[in-house]
């Protein structure tokens, strides 16, 4: 341990009644003997897990639901992430009232860069409470943040494609950032201090797009924080993660979580490869170069090379390869990134990434720096066969562009997190999914997009994520809250997952990567409807009472129980129930 280091951490009012601190292993020992304790849990450090979406979920700007709730006007929504870039034009305050005066908080950002629409910004880093402008330096918070709640910003594009009006789920609310992570993850203490901030400057919904393995419920700060947080009106949204399709890999499992997971929507951006066999394989592309050759090119593909890592394309795997005026054949795979592929063949005149077994159909637009068509696992199979089998393989590229209204649309994405709940088997997670797939929303000028737009600073990126999916869902839950302000977090929450769709835009079951009908170990209770949850007929509530025999019924201690809820009383008082009797 540092001797510099500052011992005391954080201290908490809101969620818990504790504090962080740095302490040896002998001090731990001293204080668990200290009349009072209840629990110390050890600090974890976690990872982090639009112009066409509120149309495509129904969110039409005259409709009488996004207009009775004033597009989510005087809710303030919290996001603790990376920060965001705050001279955004997505973040400007046109048209935008102040907060109401139950606000709170305070920005520092400074003073010319807060306004009406970006009314907080603090940073919880380290333990190093605003000492620092929480500006961000990654871009994952700017995506996620103006995904929900941006401004109108016409004529907004990604190299040419997607062209529209950018607007957040809820284009009128308030946000408040609370950077808790930076590029070496996120810290437990500093994301309950950020969660018992917000409570005090008056948020109505928090956000959180970070999770970590499962673990019971009273060692999870993200769950004891939530808890806090509802008991406190305030809505929490969390991304199921994005370690799918394996199982036992889902990240916030508490039942007072909204749980999302990521799914696609009826837009996509093609390119059809072209073999000279004749096969026309389908795949989707953002980078459509306007001056690609119509020749064919030759195909390389260097599943045979003595090098094991060739046919990921990872870094340096193909050196001494001549992929000039070539398409090289990448296989996609969980441990290195489809961006960095295309960095390893920029060299080359194209790629095709085709997917492996465990990804199928899911194929997804990401901005490389060449043009790359994302193809899927039973099109690779005949990619490769078609190579093999041919000792001059070649093929082109034919430019579709952006398509609306496939057929397939809300499918659940490979990397969304799916399965049984660690933590509590008994209770169904995810609760819901909502657009998550190759997502157009505003990045940091400042930070690399890793797209071929050289020489530019790009302000608006596609990701895909279960970030990009709860943010969505964050914004659904304030346009809830401005429409119901009497609702309380369970009833939003109750709202949302009784009036989900379960059919696509074919009438058809909404399906996974292997193009099977979605189990609800993925999908959750189904797709979000947002124009069906405004008038459920029926809401299901819960208070914070309700959870002390559900969690006595996972086996906690009384004292394990206490430290979630901070309530008096024991399971021997209070009574057990099973997990799935919980509302």
């Amino acid at each position: 341990m540092s001797s510099s280091a500052p011992r005391m951490v954080n201290s908490y009012g809101n969620m818990i009644s504790g504090f962080s601190a740095r302490l040896t292993r002998e001090e731990l020992e001293a204080m668990v003997t200290k009349e009072g304790f209840l629990h110390a849990n050890p600090d974890r450090i976690l990872p982090l897990q639009t112009t066409h979406t509120p149309e495509f979920l129904g969110l039409h700007l005259q409709d009488g639901f996004v207009k009775g709730s004033n597009f989510g006007g005087g809710v303030i929504i919290s996001m603790l992430d990376t920060s965001v870039f705050p001279n955004h034009p997505s973040f400007s305050d046109d048209a935008m009232s102040s907060p109401s005066a139950m606000w709170k908080g305070h920005c520092d950002f400074g003073a010319s860069l807060c306004n009406n629409k970006l009314i907080g910004g603090r940073t919880f880093v380290n333990g190093n409470v605003g000492k620092s402008p929480p500006v961000d330096e990654e871009g994952h918070d700017t995506h996620t943040t103006s995904t929900a709640a941006e401004q109108f910003v016409k004529g907004e594009e990604m190299l040419g494609e997607a062209l529209g009006t950018t607007l957040g789920m809820a284009p009128r609310t308030h946000l408040a950032i609370y950077k808790v992570c930076n590029d070496e993850g996120c810290v437990e203490s500093d994301i309950l201090a950020a969660m018992d901030a917000a409570v005090d400057d008056g948020v109505d919904v928090l956000l959180l797009s970070i999770g970590g393995v499962s673990i019971p419920f009273y060692a999870d700060d993200i769950a004891i924080g939530a808890f806090g947080d509802i008991e406190k009106e305030v809505f929490v949204s969390c991304a199921t993660g994005n370690a799918g399709p394996f199982s036992k890999m889902l990240s916030n499992e508490a039942p007072w979580i909204l749980t999302v997971a990521a799914s696609t929507m009826d837009r996509s951006i093609r390119a059809f490869v072209k073999l000279d066999n004749g096969v026309v394989l389908n795949g989707e592309l953002l980078y459509q170069q306007k001056d690609f050759p119509s020749i064919p090119l030759p195909l390389v593909y260097a599943e045979s090379s003595s090098n094991p890592d060739a046919a990921l394309c990872d870094d340096g795997s193909l050196d001494g390869l001549n992929v000039k005026g070539k398409v090289v054949v990448c296989e996609r795979d969980d441990f290195s990134g489809r961006i960095d592929k295309g960095k390893t063949v920029k060299d080359a005149a194209a790629m095709i990434l085709m997917n492996q077994a465990v990804d199928r159909f899911c194929t997804l637009v990401d901005p490389h720096v060449l043009p790359a068509s994302h193809i899927g696992y039973t099109d690779g199979t005949a990619l490769t066969a078609y190579i093999g089998s041919s000792g001059n393989a070649t093929t082109t590229f034919a430019f579709q562009g952006m398509v609306l209204g496939t057929g397939s649309a809300s499918a659940v994405s490979s990397f969304s997190s799916c399965e049984l709940s660690g933590a509590s088997p008994g209770i169904l997670k995810p609760d819901i999914s909502g657009p998550g797939v190759s997502i157009l929303a505003a990045w940091p000028p400042t930070v690399d997009s890793s797209s071929a737009m050289t020489g530019h600073s790009a302000t608006f990126n596609m990701v895909s994520d279960t970030s990009m999916s709860t943010s969505h869902l964050s914004r659904i839950a304030a346009l809830l809250r401005a429409v119901h302000p009497d609702w309380s977090p369970a009833a939003i929450k109750s709202a949302i997952m009784t009036t989900p769709d379960t059919l696509d835009c074919s009438s058809n079951p909404i399906t996974d990567e292997n193009h099977l009908p979605a189990t609800y170990f993925a999908l959750g209770s189904g797709h979000v409807n947002p124009t069906k949850a405004v008038d459920p007929g029926l809401v299901y509530n819960l208070t914070s009472d309700d959870y002390f025999p559900y969690l006595c019924g996972l086996g906690y201690t009384s004292k394990q129980v206490q430290a979630i809820t901070r309530m008096s009383g024991s399971c021997d008082t209070v009574g057990r129930i099973p997990q799935w009797d919980l509302n």
